[in-house]
């Protein structure tokens, strides 16, 4: 699949998926980001570490964004908190060069993936029935 196609692909799959399923699309985004960040200093590319500290940084900004504190009440509150944690420990990073900071953001955010993973599964198997 060419590039054009994927991007393509990832558009459509993001438009026709559910809250949960883009929560997670946005966790597992993260990741990534965080994985190719500590392999940009490994081999010492600034550039991108850069790059892809800012595209962490921008998701997490998401996550932020997209807490409802009515709703959620304390759960927010602490989900907010940990954006937060993760934010600084992206800075902390990016200005030390350091992985340890994205290493500490990025287990965070498996742990926190893997939750939603199953709140949602969870969520879906209550809406699957009659």
């Amino acid at each position: 699949m060419n590039k054009l196609g994927a991007n393509q692909y990832k558009q459509m799959s993001v438009k026709t998926a559910n809250r949960g399923q883009v929560l997670i699309m946005l966790y597992e985004g993260a990741i990534q980001h965080l994985k190719r960040a500590i392999a940009a200093m490994e081999k010492k590319d600034l550039a991108a570490k850069g790059v892809s500290i800012g595209k962490a940084h921008d998701i997490i900004n998401e996550l932020v964004n997209t807490l409802d504190f009515e709703v959620g009440g304390q759960v927010a509150i602490d989900l907010e908190r940990l954006y937060n944690f993760i934010t600084e420990q992206l800075i902390k990073a990016n200005i030390e060069n350091s992985t340890g900071p994205l290493i500490t953001a990025q287990k965070l955010l498996e742990t926190l993936l893997s939750g939603w993973k199953t709140a949602v599964e969870q969520v879906n198997k209550g809406s699957a029935k009659p």
